[in-house]
């Protein structure tokens, strides 16, 4: 990527871009729903395709950090389950990421997202204990999750959906999350690297020195998230999906 090869990344870019590792590590330490943002912000820094490959290594640096805290807590019952569908989803996002229209794309997958968010929200207010153990629920929010993963790194809103349709608690949540995303954004890096073409050497120097940026996002979140009660927990998580979905319209 040439604009980093020149060393002229501006001041707005490099805030931008910083401010997008914090997020990234609020996100893996625990307050999902606001990765919308740190792909906004790269997108803003950067153009849109080039910064899904600035993105990709920072989340894998965000991932084994969150994984090395929260493992304990991993259920692989349900990584099991859903990997298996986000991989066909990388699939289909991987042939069609090229040839997708932006806009048409970005449209439909917020308002997936929104429909997705007001039927959980429905589905909370039942107060129904009764999950979803259709293997066709896993596999369409799976797919969909696999898809947007590849094309925007967007995958986690989906993954939200179905943990909170699993009614998952609040550490098993993250923790599950945290090693399912470690393993899909590492099979994700040859593919950007050797098929897109969206990560250099350059792009990966650049992510390092953002990865003080992770740290400062992960230490607050984990302070933050220990504060956090169960049921606001959830709450929380529609809230911030559903406001990243808004986000992805006006990016």
């Amino acid at each position: 990527m040439s604009f980093l090869l020149a060393s002229n990344i501006s001041l707005t870019a490099w805030a931008l871009a910083i401010t997008a590792a914090i997020v990234i590590g609020l996100s893996k330490a625990g307050i999902k729903g606001i990765a919308v943002v740190n792909v906004t912000l790269m997108a803003l820094a950067f153009e849109a395709k080039e910064s899904t490959g600035i993105v990709v290594p920072l989340l894998v640096f965000g991932d084994i950090f969150a994984v090395i805290y929260y493992n304990r807590h991993a259920n692989w019952s349900y990584i099991f389950r859903f990997l298996p569908w986000i991989l066909v989803g990388v699939v289909i996002g991987l042939k069609v990421g090229n040839d997708m229209d932006e806009s048409t794309f970005k449209i439909g997958m917020a308002i997936i997202i929104l429909v997705s968010v007001v039927m959980m929200y429905w589905w909370d207010r039942r107060k129904s204990k009764k999950v979803p153990s259709h293997w066709l629920f896993a596999g369409v929010v799976g797919t969909i999750a696999g898809i947007t993963t590849m094309i925007g790194n967007l995958g986690g809103a989906f993954s939200n959906i179905y943990f909170l349709a699993m009614r998952v608690p609040k550490n098993e949540f993250i923790g599950t999350a945290a090693w399912l995303f470690l393993i899909v954004n590492i099979l994700k890096l040859p593919l950007h690297i050797f098929v897109w073409e969206t990560i250099t050497l350059d792009t990966f120097i650049f992510d390092l020195k953002l990865i003080p940026g992770i740290a400062i996002g992960i230490f607050i979140g984990i302070k933050v998230v220990k504060l956090i009660k169960e049921d606001f927990y959830r709450k929380m998580i529609l809230l911030l999906t559903a406001l990243g979905a808004v986000m992805i319209l006006f990016r």
